[in-house]
């Protein structure tokens, strides 16, 4: 599928960037200057977040120590994913673009020691969680105007899932600004969510207080290989008209 400009003399450079930005596994050692950083970081800052509460903290992570105590841990939920995911997936091991991501995943496996450069993504919603339930009887009150069949659904779970959900509108747009952010200033970059399965190892590494979330890991650096076009299916497989 290739995207091109829409009518009216839009500027074609952001649809270059989108449609060149694939993930990118195999990263040089060189150093990534701190300016450089700071313009990424500028550049994920300007994306929204809910109530516009600002909350996206971004752990710069350079120090060869940490990054190597990462590399341990990310070694781990590396071989725990393939192990479980990967393996099950019929195309493992048979489908030549499957074939290549993990080359390119067990690359980065084995050289994230190397890497020059690695941010984690977080959100800190701390003091409007601490707001929300300083105001608890206003919740209630609120929740009443839903119903009471809607208010216990909002109860065992709904709210939960709203804060969480919440979250990660705020932060997932602002990492999307980074990468894009990356790939425009010719560096390489994959997004991952694996840490999850470690988190709290990451966390301790980073020193990340216990009542922040973090969202994604993202290594970054200067390519090893070229950048290309993607290859994506068609829109009309993703799209549902009106209804499922």
């Amino acid at each position: 599928m290739k995207l091109t400009p829409s009518i009216g003399g839009t500027d074609g450079s952001l649809v270059e960037v989108m449609t060149t930005m694939r993930a990118m596994r195999r990263l040089r050692a060189d150093p990534v200057p701190r300016e450089l950083v700071r313009e990424l970081i500028a550049a994920a800052l300007c994306a929204p977040s809910a109530g516009h509460q600002q909350g996206q903290v971004f752990i710069v992570v350079t120090d060869r120590d940490r990054i190597a105590r990462l590399a341990t841990v990310w070694r781990m939920v590396a071989e725990i994913y393939e192990g479980w995911m990967g393996k099950a997936d019929p195309r493992y091991g048979t489908d030549p673009v499957y074939i290549r991501t993990w080359e390119a995943i067990h690359y980065q496996r084995d050289h994230f020691h190397e890497t020059p450069l690695v941010i984690v993504a977080c959100y800190d919603q701390r003091r409007q969680i601490g707001v929300v339930k300083r105001r608890l009887g206003e919740m209630v009150t609120a929740l009443r105007m839903a119903g009471p069949r809607r208010a216990a659904r909002l109860l065992l779970g709904g709210l939960s899932a709203l804060e969480h959900r919440s979250e990660a509108a705020s932060i997932y747009p602002a990492i999307q600004n980074l990468l894009l952010a990356a790939r425009a200033r010719g560096l390489a970059a994959n997004m991952t969510t694996w840490h999850l399965f470690a988190e709290a190892d990451v966390k301790e590494i980073l020193e990340i207080p216990s009542g922040v979330r973090t969202y994604a890991v993202v290594p970054i650096g200067w390519p090893l290989g070229r950048f290309g076009p993607v290859t994506r299916r068609p829109p009309d497989e993703a799209i549902r008209e009106d209804h499922w």
